[in-house]
């Protein structure tokens, strides 16, 4: 499955958490044949993208082990891949679970720490050329400017892609909304997008009901 990035027109990314602790459907949906159904309404709703994930990433969340990562994403993915006809994409920083994922059916990365966590994940992107979303997120969340420093760290994500094969069309840059920032910086960021959007990728917007 392809997507074709080069559009002007927003589209819409569903998102299904197969997790028990995420923002918002956390341990609604996973059984296979409920994540199934879960899926086919999203996209009757509109949604032209599947969000797949099997470790919540809100603040606090228990951390998961890659094998039961896999575990909880891959039959998943198998299945709905065979039942829908829009492209998915796996939320997840680990690039076994990433390169697992599109074998089973998955064609983008979602990866919320931009690469960065492991670095050998743009190798998967570049490997499989899958598209990767490279979300702006840090460990110490403290900035001298917030707009300057978020481009400075998504550049460093971009860097660490082109170093490993991942051409400019591969790339969609996220500024990483309710991540390592305060409710103030995230509303400073959104009243600040067109700075992201002027780096000059397809931009992504996960604004959680949460923030």
């Amino acid at each position: 499955m392809t997507i074709n990035l080069d559009t002007h027109r927003t589209l819409i990314m569903g998102i299904l958490n197969v997790t028990p602790d995420s923002f918002s459907d956390g341990g609604k949906y996973n059984e296979v044949e409920l994540a199934v159904e879960r899926a086919k309404q999203l996209v009757r709703d509109g949604a032209d993208i599947l969000d797949i994930g099997g470790e919540s990433t809100r603040p606090g969340a228990t951390k998961v082990e890659q094998a039961e990562e896999i575990k909880r994403v891959i039959p998943m993915i198998t299945a709905i891949a065979k039942e829908v006809n829009i492209p998915i994409s796996i939320d997840t920083y680990k690039p076994e679970v990433a390169k697992q994922a599109i074998e089973a059916g998955a064609s983008i990365i979602n990866d919320v720490w931009g690469a960065k966590w492991d670095k050998s994940m743009a190798k998967v992107a570049a490997d499989y050329r899958v598209p990767i979303i490279l979300m702006h997120n840090r460990t110490n969340p403290t900035y001298e400017n917030l707009i300057k420093d978020i481009i400075a760290d998504l550049e460093e994500s971009i860097a660490i892609c082109e170093n490993a094969g991942v051409t400019k069309d591969q790339i969609i840059l996220d500024p990483g909304i309710g991540f390592a920032k305060t409710y103030e910086e995230n509303l400073d960021v959104m009243r600040q997008l067109d700075k992201i959007v002027e780096m000059g990728y397809p931009v992504l917007l996960g604004t959680s009901k949460n923030h």
